[in-house]
Formats: structure tokens, sequence, C-alpha cells
């Protein structure tokens, strides 16, 4: 690359789904922040797509198209990340579709459950509110939550309320989003590897095997680079990117106040070079030497 020194954050989320930065304030922070080269990478919607390349100017960061799929097999749960990739093709648009119905079903049932649980229930106002937003999820509900006075905080209303929720539900199967993003040209990524539902950690073997699977459907690329990652799990992220010949993509998953996460927070600029699956994958949309 021309310039190995710039700053990367391949992955973070605005208001179109459940970030606290709208576009537009999330690119005055990327450019504060240094960063050269970016994604926005919603989830289950591509809103932020149209909207940022709306935005951008000559002379701004480079912006990489980005989505992210919640995913759920008979093998368990993870996330797909997709790169580059046309938002008005028909498979992206089936699978952004597909969801996007998922994750309002999810908000009525999440909304039933602490009705039925524990007795709240919200203003037809707020109910209204949570429909009317892009991508809702918990973090909406949970800021409702403390607004109305149900809980003193979100962290209170996640661990004592909506965690308790039984995690069974629909979701985009990997294999779907796998192939959309491929269909729409783009390059399908894991997303932080080695985490599944709630607190799972998944590694050795097990990590393999699900890896290949993914690989199977046309994964073309793995999250080495991520901000809950300890050196240890980057360096197998890292080893398994360079055994099944896989890009390598890195990411803070920077949602604004939603977490605690910064941008750029990614652990690459502990590194003096950029590692070949990195500069493979940014080969397909910056020019190189």
């Amino acid at each position: 690359m021309a310039d190995l020194q710039l700053k990367i954050d391949l992955h973070m989320h605005t208001t179109a789904s459940d970030g606290t930065d709208t576009p537009e304030q999330l690119l005055r922070n990327v450019k504060a922040a240094g960063i050269g080269i970016f994604s926005v990478t919603d989830h289950d919607t591509a809103e932020s797509v149209k909207t940022m390349r709306e935005l951008i100017r000559d002379g701004d960061p480079i912006f990489i198209p980005g989505v992210e799929f919640s995913c759920k097999d008979e093998n368990g749960k993870c996330h797909i990340l997709g790169y580059g990739f046309d938002p008005e093709n028909p498979d992206v648009q089936k699978v952004v579709a597909e969801g996007h119905a998922i994750r309002m079903k999810k908000v009525r049932k999440r909304l039933d459950f602490l009705k039925s649980e524990f007795g709240i229930s919200f203003p037809e106002e707020d109910v209204s509110y949570l429909f009317s937003l892009n991508n809702p999820g918990k973090p909406h509900i949970a800021d409702l939550m403390v607004k109305r006075g149900f809980a003193e905080s979100k962290k209170q209303a996640f661990s004592e309320y909506l965690g308790r929720m039984s995690s069974e539900s629909e979701h985009v199967k990997p294999q779907t989003a796998i192939t959309a993003v491929l269909a729409g040209g783009g390059i399908p990524v894991l997303a932080h590897p080695f985490y599944g539902s709630g607190e799972e950690l998944i590694v050795g073997e097990d990590m393999e095997k699900r890896l290949r699977r993914l690989v199977e459907y046309g994964l073309r690329g793995i999250e080495a680079y991520y901000s809950g990652f300890s050196r240890k799990l980057q360096s197998e992220a890292l080893s398994l990117a360079e055994k099944y010949d896989l890009m390598i993509t890195a990411g803070s998953d920077y949602h604004g106040s939603n977490k605690l996460v910064k941008l750029c927070d990614t652990g690459l600029c502990e590194e003096k070079d950029y590692p070949a699956g990195l500069i493979r994958f940014l080969e397909n949309f910056c020019k190189t030497d």
C-alpha cells in the first residue's frame, strides 16, 4: 500500500442500526480520529451506505460500503460482514429485508417478554417510536426503560431484564448472507470470529470447524483485528487466515455511546506493517504502489 501507517477501522455502527452517531456525526468523528480508510457496517441494513456515499467529498477518508448480518444456523450464532457490495443488488436487498423483518419480530417479542415477566409496558408513543426506527434493537428498548424509570441504567436493563429472555428466535442463515454478499459483488468476512451466543467463546478445533464450514459457503475473510481480542486470539485469527487463505480485516465495532469502544480500537496500530491478508483486502478498494 502507498501508506502503511494509514489508520483503518472497518467495523462501526450508526443510528441506522444500534449506534448513537448519525452518519454525519460518524464521518466527523472518523476524520477527527485521523482514520484514512473506514467502513460503516450497520446491522441488517444498507441505508447508511447510501447516506455515507452522499456525504463523502474529495479529500475525505476512503469509504468502503459495509453491512453486518446477524446469523445463526444449527451450528450456532455468528455475524457476517459484507464489504464492497452493490446495495441495489436484488440478492442483497432480499437478505437485508429478511434480516429487518426478523429484527422487528424480535422487538415485539422483547416487549411482550417484559410485559409478561415483569409487568413492564410502554406508552403507545414509545412503541410507535421503536417501530419507526430503521433497525431497532435491545439498546433502544433499554433507553426507553431508563427513560420511563423501569431501570436505573442501560446496564441494569440488559442484565436484569432484557438479558433474561431466551435467545431462541429466527435468524438469517450464514450461508444465505455469504451468498448474497458474493452475488452483490462483495467480500463476505466473519466478524469477531471467536464470539458466539452471549458469553460463549469459540476457540481451537471448534473455531476451525466453524470456519471450514463458512469457507465452504464462500467466506473470503476474517476479522483478525478486533477491539475485544487479546493478543492470543488475534494470533489465532491470523493463523487461521493464513491456513485457509483468507483476507484480513480490522474493526473496532464502534457504537458511539452505546459501547465503551473507541474508534480505531482494533489492535492493528501495534503492527509495524499491514499483514498480507489485509493488503489483499484493501487492494480491492484502494490504489497500491
